[in-house]
């Protein structure tokens, strides 16, 4: 078990630091940083001389210097090294560079317009290839040369911007923005109390009294319009200076480095108003008769009402990070292992590769590995789908997570930590909940520039109202600028698309869905076309008796009992399903001996003292013996995919066998759900086509591809996105990998092959061809959500704005009040996370369901 290091120490110069990569400051020049990165493919001294030419030449780059024994060069490197042009320089000389990924939890942000600057922040780090920031899951991941050496700087540059910043070193931590948002909401929740406390009689006493006449007179009569001012200047300022200080203190920070976000406009709005009021309190002479009016309950509201809105808002993020905390809790916390003959209960973040890990009834297996005794049946649900448990016996796998039933079991842990399957599911979770569609990288890039753009929309209202207002000016004025500041927080249009996105592959997970990117979400939804696969995501995989026809006086039972025991020693994958028929009927298998196989026909020998041959057509015919009474059926079985195999005893045809590989259940409701959805479904397969074209047709498929090598597959894809189709491909091997990283989007069935796995965008984790269409409606839901958010998020600001600004006074009156500003802004935000809350309750059509972990 690795540690977790300390952050706080410094990093020696040569420290190798998680991921083979140092970083260490220049001696004597604090503008320049040493970076060593790992450099494949050097081999010799003119290799080391070829890596460190291209390096120089790299604007920000000094001293390279290559080691071809370590794989590794070490550069002086400027902090506005472009790390991008260090590695298309050395990868130019005929190298690779490999930067590493590193996860940042970042605190603070508020709106769009911050996650602009921490991206920025870290970007200007040395070594940072890529950075993208998630305001929904307050995560940053970057792809960084030097690795986790560069973690200090990381955190210090995001710090210098303004904002919190954690590393995260695991998958354990993938979710940690999920009880960040909890105890964000506890702390807002108690300040939100405070601040109610003080102003609530404040904004009964101030708008009591307008409403209610007899309330101002009995007020006035109590209290001297100046002591009641000086009470309201005592509540306000505690508002302001306690509940308030997280908007001043990061508001104003952000102002003076001419950043300014969305703290910085409630901060000028409740501070002006407050300004204002002080000034018409303690020093009226510097007013206006008719301007010395007081907005301390407008300051105090607008406080109360921004911090009821955060709290909402940060319990809604809370709620969408379920998923990952579902998943994260499967993990057992403890093991029992074996270790030289003792037994002992371990945290199960010790176990170590190798270890016997005993597994009790009951018990969610720790880790992943091998049985090596006992059996039992383990309850997979949260992998496979499937509610049945599976019987596990010595030799076969375990799964960590998984949970077992009523036995005992001793496994071998073969794959611990990090590098478990569920770990990799929550990470790649993670991963998918974090990441941008292109939709949200311009909506970063327009709120970047719409703060400042607001701050002079404020300035431009309260001149406006200052020269061509109604008396008194300045109180318009004023009240028009705080709540142009207060009403255009962008903070909707940043949770728009990111909230949508992490509940959207949430909701996925919990159906047996595994996005591996969030781009993929935006792909589903555009598929027209999907290219199926036959062996592995029409089929099941593996050839299995289909039917059995016997010659008059001849039982099936007597059949299959001589064609298994026959071929019971034969690895051919037809012999395979005629053993795998027999076991399945309970059937007893005899001796066989003078056992011959002759490839291509068939195989001959002795059961129980009778002559059987079992065979194709041209094994029969070798010996002699007639197939014409059955080869009518044989045809047809032949013409609809199936492969007939004859058996007989003693010179005599005792019938026929079909094998073939078996639709998999829910094949044809999956394609019959997929042109539901008003999408084309072609198959494609390297069998010949007479095969592929009677599997079609169980499948309700009507067009097909057949005969075709893994390089078809890739130009049949090509092909129909010449056309302007979006395709899909759904595949299950190793061939297949090619074609689903070809298409717009690949889904990997998950009981297939690893690079099949790897080479997908989303992954089909119990293999159901079900899931497709379910994928595809999840994809079209989420862009509808975003697509809603977004209308949503800019309306409101494109329509209110000029509202706040007073647009409406001229014709109507109406002026809009700093207050119901604040509360306009914080239901904004509110609305657009409770919207895309609904993805949660999203399910697939009955009959088109897959069920995963998490239910």
């Amino acid at each position: 078990m690795h540690e977790r290091p300390d952050l706080n120490l410094p990093i020696p110069p040569d420290a190798d630091a998680a991921g083979g990569a140092a970083v260490a400051a220049t001696p004597g020049r604090a503008d320049r940083v040493r970076l060593t990165l790992p450099v494949e493919g050097m081999s010799c001294a003119s290799c080391v001389r070829r890596v460190e030419t291209a390096a120089a030449r790299v604007a920000g780059v000094s001293d390279p210097a290559a080691n071809f024994a370590t794989g590794t060069l070490s550069v002086s490197a400027a902090r506005g090294l472009d790390a991008d042009q260090l590695v298309r320089a050395i990868e130019a000389a005929g190298y690779q560079v490999k930067a590493d990924a590193v996860s940042l939890a970042i605190t603070e942000m508020r709106c769009a317009s911050c996650v602009g600057r921490v991206e920025k922040a870290l970007r200007s780090v040395p070594g940072v290839r890529q950075a993208s920031v998630n305001l929904a899951t307050g995560r940053a991941d970057l792809q960084v040369l030097g690795g986790r050496a560069r973690l200090p700087a990381l955190i210090a540059a995001v710090k210098t911007a303004g904002y919190g910043a954690t590393a995260l070193s695991g998958d354990g931590e993938a979710d940690a923005g999920g009880a960040g948002h909890d105890a964000e909401a506890d702390a807002l929740r108690r300040d939100l109390a405070v601040a109610l406390v003080l102003t609530l009689p404040v904004v009964l006493v101030e708008m009591g009294g307008h409403l209610i006449p007899q309330l101002h007179h009995a007020v006035s009569r109590i209290l001297q319009p100046n002591l009641l001012n000086g009470l309201e200047f005592v509540l306000a300022a505690f508002v302001l200076v306690f509940p308030g200080r997280r908007f001043f203190s990061k508001g104003l920070a952000s102002l003076f480095r001419l950043a300014p976000e969305m703290n910085s406009l409630v901060a000028l709005g409740a501070g002006a108003a407050f300004a204002y009021s002080t000034v018409a309190t303690f020093l009226p002479g510097l007013l206006p008769e008719d301007a010395r009016h007081v907005y301390f309950e407008a300051a105090m509201v607008i406080v109360t009402l921004i911090l009821a809105g955060r709290m909402m808002e940060a319990r809604a993020k809370g709620r969408t990070g379920a998923a990952i905390r579902a998943l994260v809790n499967l993990r057992p916390k403890t093991a029992r292992v074996e270790r030289d003959g003792v037994t002992a209960e371990i945290p199960a973040g010790d176990v170590m590769v190798g270890d016997i890990v005993i597994v009790r009834p009951g018990e969610t297996v720790a880790v992943d590995g091998r049985v090596i005794g006992g059996e039992s049946f383990v309850d997979q649900s949260m992998i496979s789908g499937e509610p049945v448990p599976v019987a596990r016996h010595a030799g076969d796998p375990l799964i960590g997570g998984t949970v077992n039933g009523a036995g005992v079991m001793r496994m071998r842990a073969e794959k611990v930590g990090a590098e478990t399957m569920l770990s990799g599911i929550i990470r790649l979770v993670g991963e998918a909940q974090g990441a941008k569609l292109p939709i949200q990288r311009q909506i970063d890039t327009v709120t970047g520039w719409f703060v400042p753009a607001v701050m002079l929309a404020a300035l431009v209202t309260f001149g406006v109202w200052m020269l061509v207002g109604p008396a008194p000016a300045m109180t318009h004025a004023l009240v028009a600028a705080v709540a142009v500041l207060i009403i255009a927080c962008p903070c909707a249009m940043g949770l728009a698309t990111p909230v949508s996105i992490m509940v959207g592959t949430g909701r996925a997970a919990e159906l047996g869905l595994l996005i591996r990117k969030g781009e993929a979400l935006e792909a589903l939804a555009k598929v027209d076309t999907v290219v199926l696969d036959k062996t592995g995501t029409i089929t099941a995989g593996k050839p299995a008796v289909t039917d059995i026809r016997v010659a008059e006086g001849v039982e099936d039972h007597r059949l299959l009992q001589l064609a298994a025991s026959l071929e019971a020693n034969s690895e051919h994958p037809l012999a395979r399903a005629i053993m795998a028929e027999a076991d399945r009927r309970g059937i007893a298998l005899l001796d066989a001996v003078e056992v011959t196989a002759t490839v291509g026909h068939g195989v001959s020998g002795r059961v129980d003292g009778v002559a059987v041959a079992v065979g194709a057509a041209r094994q029969m015919a070798g010996l002699g013996i007639a197939t014409d009474a059955l080869s009518g059926e044989a045809g047809l079985l032949a013409g609809e995919g199936r492969t007939p195999v004859y058996i007989a005893a003693d010179g005599r045809l005792l019938g026929l066998i079909a094998i073939a590989d078996p639709l998999k259940d829910s094949a044809a409701a999956a394609v019959n759900a997929l042109k539901a959805l008003g999408i084309s479904v072609v198959m494609a397969t390297g069998d010949l086509e007479a095969a592929a074209r009677a599997v079609a047709d169980r499948a309700g498929i009507d067009a097909i591809a057949a005969d075709l090598l893994p390089d078809g597959k890739v130009a049949l894809i090509r092909t129909l996105q010449a056309k302007g189709r979006k395709v899909g491909f759904v595949g299950d091997g190793i061939n297949d990998g090619p074609a689903l990283a070809a298409a717009d989007i690949g889904l990997a069935i998950g009981t297939g092959t690893d690079v099949a796995i790897e080479s997908a965008d989303l992954v089909l984790v119990a293999g159901d061809p079900a899931g497709i269409a379910t994928a595809i409606r999840l994809g079209r839901a989420v862009m509808r959500n975003i697509g809603e958010n977004l209308v949503w998020a800019f309306g409101y600001n494109v329509a209110l704005i000029p509202v706040a600004a007073g647009a409406l006074y001229p014709a109507f009156g109406l002026q809009l009040s700093p207050m119901l500003g604040a509360a306009a802004m914080g239901l904004s935000s509110v609305f657009v996370l409770a919207n895309a809350l609904r993805l949660k309750r999203f399910s697939p059509p009955a009959g088109n369901r897959q069920e995963g972990w998490g239910q």
